[in-house]
């Protein structure tokens, strides 16, 4: 059977491990966090590499592209050092293929391409493909990056002003040391914050962690797109008042996982012994009906 782990910096009490059925193969699938401890990490990547078919990084990014380029998070890099012999990603191939196809491929279970008048990203330069995605459904799309990562009340209106500001960023942010790129306590729900953002609007998108920081009380009627979740998770969202969830990837059992674990799944079914292009994604989604997971509760 093939194996393929993610590697987390994340906490380990969302571990889980799987066997998921893909085509005519079983993979079996393992999450191991590392609360944060970047030296467990990178040992735990050495020691994987060669014994199993594919690895994934969790709770940072190696890269993230913006358009065309892609800008290397060099100390997040350095986890995966001395890897040679196991394929390695990061999940930023679903992120701008499943997850920028995320409405395309959970409309006919919702039976139609909604719209929405507002959406709220409170982080987004990670997930482009899912902010992409979200600006073709709305009239209007505002961006918390420097509202949440960095707790300065600067929302950004609009994806267009959001790339160039990225890009102008990017550059720097590729220097950052870890302890600026990993957010340990983004998962840790604290006082709602920034309410006027949340509040105006319908549409919630973006990495569910981030998204609980500032999580208000009230999410009457609204709908979340979001990734990573466990059963908790969804019972919080729809104790809120939500009415439609959307994990950008498949559940299995009580949760979905990420876009990491799940591309390194793809990656072993595969066989390639390296990472899969966007269109051997873009096939293999397609061809295994790799779907979203719609939550729905509307009166």
């Amino acid at each position: 059977m093939k194996k393929a782990v993610s590697v987390s910096l994340g906490s380990h009490t969302r571990d889980r491990e799987t066997v998921i059925h893909l085509g005519n193969q079983d993979i079996h699938v393992r999450r191991m966090g590392t609360d944060g401890d970047a030296e467990r990490s990178r040992q735990l990547f050495l020691d994987l590499d060669g014994q199993v078919d594919a690895l994934g990084v969790g709770g940072v990014d190696l890269y993230i592209r913006v358009g065309a380029r892609e800008y290397p998070l060099r100390a997040a890099l350095k986890l995966v050092e001395g890897v040679h012999r196991t394929p390695v990603v990061d999940g930023r191939g679903l992120k701008h293929t499943l997850e920028r196809r995320v409405i395309e491929l959970a409309a006919p279970t919702i039976g139609q391409v909604p719209h929405y008048r507002r959406a709220f990203m409170p982080m987004a330069i990670d997930r482009l493909g899912m902010a992409q995605a979200v600006s073709e459904i709305t009239d209007e799309i505002i961006i918390g990056d420097f509202m949440v990562a960095l707790g300065l009340p600067v929302p950004v209106r609009g994806l267009d002003r959001f790339y160039r500001v990225a890009r102008l960023m990017m550059p720097l942010v590729s220097h950052f040391p870890m302890s600026m790129l990993y957010y340990g306590s983004s998962g840790a729900e604290q006082e709602p914050k920034y309410q006027r953002y949340w509040k105006d609007a319908d549409l919630i998108a973006g990495d569910f962690l981030f998204m609980r920081k500032y999580l208000p009380d009230d999410l009457e009627g609204k709908t979340v797109i979001t990734n990573t979740t466990t059963g908790d998770n969804i019972d919080l969202l729809r104790s809120r008042g939500v009415n439609r969830i959307i994990t950008t990837t498949p559940r299995y059992g009580d949760r979905s996982y990420g876009t990491n674990m799940m591309e390194a799944t793809l990656t072993a079914y595969a066989g390639k012994g390296r990472p899969l292009s966007s269109a051997e994604l873009n096939g293999l989604i397609d061809e295994l009906e790799f779907r979203p997971t719609v939550h729905a509760w509307i009166d």
